[in-house]
């Protein structure tokens, strides 16, 4: 998932309107709406400044990482991947 994909899809977890993140950020709603639907592209500096109005920041992750990365996204630890996260730990009565 890219960076604007992102972006986008935090806006909707947050129920935050282009008026919202207008107000935050300073930026237009309509440029917003263009960077999101990805008819205008934008600096990395913008999107840091919209993910900060949403209460999240840019990462750059190192791809050999990526791995360690999404499984701690997942709620898993470092390690095989048939290991039960914490919450289906606490689902089973086992923490």
């Amino acid at each position: 998932m890219n960076i604007i994909d992102q972006l986008k899809k935090r806006r909707e977890n947050q129920g935050k309107t282009l008026d919202d993140l207008s107000q935050l950020t300073d930026l237009a709603s309509t440029t917003i709406s263009q960077i999101l639907s990805g008819k205008r592209n934008s600096r990395i500096g913008t999107c840091e400044l919209l993910a900060a109005a949403m209460d999240a920041q840019l990462v750059l992750i190192p791809n050999h990482l990526m791995p360690e990365v999404n499984r701690l996204l997942s709620g898993k630890t470092i390690g095989p991947d048939d290991v039960p996260t914490a919450a289906e730990l606490i689902l089973r009565g086992g923490a």
